[in-house]
């Protein structure tokens, strides 16, 4: 088993990629500093050390430098932000097996990992393309009449080659809607590749999505596959794609026209088979009226179009996602906290979260780990959220009421059945007893 070492103070992000990284046979630590890394380093031996450039005491270049030192066998991978990018290659060119850049995709990490490992995964000796599974797909569909509609087009769209694009503020998940179209799909076998369009520079776009040879340009120490070639077999997932420089914007276009595309320095065209989903939270007509995006690429890329909703809009939702992000909370952080306060159910359902359910993930993370009981309280979550709330709706029922409401119905319909009411309530049946029990319904 391949021991890989995570170096980053982001805590969080750590205990994610470790965990990730875990459920795909890797024996992986963590360090938060670079003192940490190499006390590490001096008592265990590393295949890889995969770390930030930007750490709280020094840089991970100094850490490169240190590691091939003391161990030159261990492959070390940096992590970085296109705005270092000139560091990425100096980094490089100081030893290092590559970089991958923020924000991070974990299906490119597992692919840099497996050739820095030089893992045969096929009888060719080329290593597996990443490839989605349907344990990587955690959509929740919701009880809402809108959630009910989204779900449908979902469904519909998903068997298809149609081209879609995902509409919606930031946070609303779109990302996980591009994922189970994918996973409905007849690629769902093949890679899904999501990628950051905002985050691409200008300069490094054309080989970022259609790779380059070795020397293109400065910097080029490698051939590098793009995104495309990367995709190809199954779905490429373009966030933000309002961002997209607008001269790539026209080889996107001869792309998806001609299926194939030509690398940097390149002498010849490669064929690609992907199918294309991509999301925007601006609105690309206006975009398209003031010559910032592509009308002819607009159409292309808009041949089915779904509109994700913000979680103000679905609050018969809320509990639902609350629930499952504390089983993940959960898990992740090794506790046992059985549910929310009444109280806490009530801020839930009034405030307006302008983050959408990314904020509400992290805000049940935090409260999670800040909770000392078996209930989070009001005193767990973000000081402003509770001292000044948005005015209330005007509700005859209690949000306790609402949720042995909720169970109740479920249990109603799945005929007292408590492991398939815990599937469609999204939690685990141990939480369902919980709630049974604190709720008085045990008693039933």
């Amino acid at each position: 088993m391949a021991k890989i070492l995570i170096v980053d103070d982001d805590t969080t992000f750590c205990i994610m990629l470790k965990n990730w990284l875990g459920k795909r046979g890797f024996d992986t630590e963590s360090a938060f500093s670079c003192k940490d890394a190499v006390k590490k380093l001096e008592k265990e031996n590393f295949d890889v050390v995969l770390s930030d450039l930007r750490l709280p005491d020094k840089d991970g270049i100094e850490l490169l430098r240190s590691v091939k030192e003391r161990v030159p066998a261990t492959q070390f991978i940096l992590m970085t932000g296109y705005a270092d990018i000139q560091t990425a290659v100096t980094a490089i060119k100081a030893g290092a097996f590559d970089y991958v850049s923020k924000p991070v995709i974990p299906d490119e990490i597992l692919k840099k990992l497996q050739e820095a490992l030089k893992i045969e995964a096929s009888p060719s000796g080329k290593a597996d393309k990443p490839r989605a599974s349907a344990e990587t797909v955690t959509y929740i569909k919701g009880v809402s009449e809108g959630a009910d509609r989204l779900y449908e087009y979902i469904r519909l769209v998903g068997p298809t080659m149609m081209s879609v694009l995902i509409n919606g503020e930031s946070g609303t998940g779109k990302e996980y809607i591009a994922r189970l179209i994918h996973s409905m799909s007849n690629r769902k076998d093949g890679p899904f590749v999501a990628v950051d369009c905002g985050a691409v520079p200008k300069d490094l776009a054309a080989g970022e999505f259609f790779g380059h040879t070795k020397g293109a340009f400065t910097g080029a120490v490698t051939d590098k596959e793009g995104y495309f070639v990367t995709a190809s077999g199954g779905t490429i997932f373009l966030d933000e794609i309002g961002n997209l420089p607008y001269d790539v914007q026209v080889q996107l276009l001869r792309a998806l026209e001609e299926r194939k595309v030509h690398p940097v320095g390149g002498n010849k065209d490669v064929p690609v088979d992907v199918r294309i989903i991509s999301a925007t939270n601006e609105n690309l007509k206006e975009a398209v009226a003031n010559g910032k995006f592509r009308e002819d690429l607009y159409h292309r890329l808009n041949e089915f179009s779904i509109q994700a909703i913000p979680l103000r809009e679905r609050k018969e939702d809320i509990l639902i996602f609350a629930n499952s992000f504390l089983d993940n909370a959960n898990e992740e952080l090794g506790k046992k906290v059985v549910g929310f306060d009444p109280e806490v159910l009530a801020l839930f359902r009034d405030y307006r979260w302008p983050g959408n359910l990314r904020e509400m993930r992290n805000m049940v993370k935090r409260a999670t780990l800040l909770c000392q009981g078996d209930y989070i309280m009001k005193e767990c979550l973000p000081r402003e959220m509770w001292e000044n709330p948005a005015p209330r709706e005007k509700s005859h029922v209690s949000r306790r009421e609402m949720e042995k409401e909720l169970i109740r119905d479920a249990l109603q319909k799945c005929h007292n059945n408590k492991s398939e009411a815990a599937r469609m309530l999204q939690i685990d049946r141990k939480t369902l007893y919980n709630k049974l029990k604190a709720y008085g319904l045990d008693e039933e």
